[in-house]
């Protein structure tokens, strides 16, 4: 499908669920996001035209969206989302007729973190300590605060230089419905940010802004160019699966529970408005747990 069809096809699809489907102006803006994003995997794997799109393109988009980092409900509401325009084309015989879109969505459920080791973390997170490259030198910042304060990657590019209090090594992050909470800055990251923001950003930045982490062209750093980093990162530590800004966050808060941090501790270490949300870390810390067991109980073998 080339560009120009997408958007006339998209549009038109949009208009049909403004119209015939009374959806809401959110939903619709939702189904367009959602509906890029489909139009940018299919261009990333050069099936350009509406005939070259087969069953098994479905298959890897299901897979691409859980590497880039989305949850299993961002995923389902995804996949329904283009579902429902592939119904859309089918119906003005516009879709190849042996392409199963009736594929399944992603299962709900409970899910748990996948969690580096923290010598796995570790080595990811120092992997570009040493360079003096200036985006080795924001990059190895980023990764170091992620880890250290388990911020979401939404909270670490939008933070401004007024949230971060040296003295106190600790930073204000603002998370969901800009709900504020104070975070320690380990010295590790603190020495990362410091070296950056005096050695790197002023070599990145082009006009006034306050905002932390910027990009080669000196404007805000986006969350697409935050999971690139970290899947670099991680490529160059050749640390195994995938990994993202989220999987820190989820080795952030792991390692503290297996570190003997308290669970409300970490709720609001993690901006968690349920502890409910917090506990699904104890059951892979429970997993520790019955590793060490396993390997040091007289009767456990």
């Amino acid at each position: 499908m080339s560009l120009r069809l997408f958007e006339t096809h998209l549009r038109r699809y949009l208009q049909f669920l403004k119209i015939e489907r009374r959806l809401s102006t959110h939903t619709i803006s939702a189904y367009e996001r959602d509906l890029v994003r489909f139009f940018d995997f299919l261009q990333s794997i050069d099936a350009n035209e509406i005939g070259d799109l087969q069953t098994q393109h479905l298959k890897d988009y299901q897979q691409w969206l859980s590497t880039i980092g989305l949850g299993e409900s961002s995923i389902a509401r995804n996949l329904a989302s283009t579902r429902g325009f592939l119904q859309y084309l089918a119906q003005e015989n516009l879709l190849p007729a042996n392409v199963d879109i009736q594929f399944q969505p992603a299962r709900l459920g409970l899910r748990l973190p996948k969690a580096l080791s923290v010598n796995e973390t570790i080595k990811l997170v120092e992997v570009l300590s040493t360079s003096e490259e200036i985006l080795d030198m924001r990059d190895y910042a980023l990764v170091e605060f992620l880890y250290s304060t388990g911020a979401r990657v939404s909270e670490a590019v939008s933070l401004d230089l007024s949230q971060i209090n040296f003295e106190e090594s600790a930073v204000l992050l603002r998370g969901k419905g800009q709900k504020a909470r104070l975070v320690p800055l380990g010295t590790k990251a603190k020495a990362a940010l410091e070296r950056y923001l005096v050695r790197s950003r002023p070599q990145l930045i082009k006009n006034a802004t306050s905002i932390v982490f910027l990009n080669r062209s000196g404007r805000n750093l986006s969350r697409n160019s935050a999971f690139n980093i970290i899947h670099r990162v991680a490529k160059l530590s050749k640390t195994q699966g995938a990994v993202s800004p989220h999987t820190l966050r989820h080795c952030f808060a792991t390692h503290l529970l297996d570190g003997g941090a308290d669970l409300r501790v970490v709720q609001e270490l993690l901006g968690h408005q349920s502890i409910a949300t917090t506990q699904i870390y104890t059951k892979v810390s429970l997993e520790k747990i019955k590793e060490t067991y396993a390997l040091t109980h007289p009767r456990a073998r």
